[in-house]
């Protein structure tokens, strides 16, 4: 892992740019994941740092690490008191319509032979929170920021194609695969620590996102900036 993907770093805590394509956690077929750029990202520490919450294989940006068990244990509280605020960047295939608003929606998992596991709308599922707004729309595609109030698997993916009825562009599970790849970024994270800054950090827009069109200029005004109660649990995926 180079040292331009690091976005944050302190005794506590490591905050990387995640690529896309890379797991967190080792897959079965023996692949590569974060596990194997773990030594390069001690900076002088004896630990390996270990991942505090999760983002799927093919979403990119930021993704915090802790550097020592109770620093890991402290940073983890953060996300179970709702403390953490997240904001994801995507593209959307196809024009959302209003310019923004909240999902609300129950989630559950179903899985078949034919087509493996997904995330759907489930009246009995655990309940799902996510506010959007479009920053732009351009040849029938639309860039929308989104900001996750809980963190289901596989959240803004499901909301973007179910809630908004445009999925992520690129998502081969819940839209179409693309040669761009999936067109979702965690492009900022805070998260705050008792008598210390907070861990803030902000990921630039990767390349695809310039190949189709979008360039990077995705921060919001102060009066849509992430509300201080966005809630994401420790072991969740939102992306």
């Amino acid at each position: 892992m180079h040292g331009e993907r690091v976005l944050f770093l302190d005794g506590e805590a490591l905050v990387i740019d995640k690529p896309a394509g890379l797991p967190v956690d080792p897959p079965r077929d023996g692949s590569l994941s974060l596990e194997n750029h773990l030594e390069s990202l001690k900076f002088g520490f004896q630990r390996w740092p270990k991942p505090v919450h999760r983002l799927d294989r093919d979403t990119s940006g930021c993704l915090l690490l802790s550097r020592n068990p109770k620093a890991h244990a402290r940073l983890q509280q953060a996300f179970e008191q709702g403390l953490v605020s997240k904001r994801y960047v995507a593209l959307l295939d196809g024009v959302v319509e209003g310019t923004s608003g909240l999902i609300e929606m129950a989630l559950g998992k179903v899985s078949t032979a034919e087509t493996g596991w997904r995330m759907v709308e489930d009246p009995d599922g655990k309940k799902s929170r996510t506010k959007w707004r479009v920053l732009e729309i351009k040849d029938g595609r639309s860039l929308v920021e989104f900001l996750p109030e809980t963190g289901r698997t596989h959240q803004i993916r499901v909301h973007a194609a179910s809630g908004l009825g445009a999925p992520v562009v690129g998502d081969g599970v819940y839209g179409k695969a693309d040669g761009l790849g999936m067109m979702l970024h965690a492009q900022r994270l805070i998260v705050p620590r008792p008598g210390k800054p907070d861990v803030l950090a902000e990921a630039p827009l990767p390349e695809r996102f310039a190949k189709a069109g979008f360039a990077d200029e995705t921060t919001p005004p102060a009066d849509v900036a992430p509300a201080a109660d966005a809630v994401v649990t420790p072991d969740s995926t939102d992306g």
